[in-house]
């Protein structure tokens, strides 16, 4: 006796393998939704691909080679893009561009006690691995939260 393989019921006027092909790329993107972070949506641009290919073939192994093929390329094609993106520093802070600018001590600064110095006309709280006395011109070398790093001002 011949077995009989069920059609697929006539209100769906597409495949079992295309609704497949939906579901994931729903999936795919609702994941990459909840990540933001890059992590499925090549995988979304693939199965978009096997969809198309699903339209034109029922063959599985064509449109898992087709969604394979496809996600390899985007993501080779687009992950150092946004890997460079990503890596982008983060503009200086104000802080950080007081580094290399001359203050000026108005109390004296020793290595183990901070003194206070006055640069751009805003007082600092400053810290030196050398004495520094009132008056005494510096340079900063760091900063450290609201706390300058000083060193003495090299002659020349």
């Amino acid at each position: 006796m011949e077995r009989k393989v069920p059609n697929m019921p006539s209100f769906l006027p597409f495949s079992l393998q295309t609704l497949t092909w939906l579901i994931l790329i729903v999936l795919f993107v609702v994941l990459e939704g909840v990540t933001v972070s890059l992590v499925s949506i090549w995988f979304a641009v693939g199965a978009a691909a096997a969809l198309i290919a699903s339209a034109f073939s029922t063959s599985v192994t064509l449109q898992l080679t087709v969604f394979v093929v496809v996600s390899a390329v985007v993501l080779a094609c687009t992950r150092p893009l946004v890997k460079k993106q990503r890596e982008k520093k983060a503009p200086p802070m104000n802080a950080q561009s007081n580094v290399g600018r001359t203050a000026s001590v108005i109390a004296a600064v020793t290595p183990d006690v901070p003194g206070r110095v006055r640069l751009g006309g805003v007082d600092w709280r400053a810290q030196s691995s050398s004495a520094l006395a009132v008056g005494t011109l510096c340079e900063v070398v760091a900063v450290q939260g609201t706390t300058l790093v000083v060193k003495p001002l090299s002659a020349g």
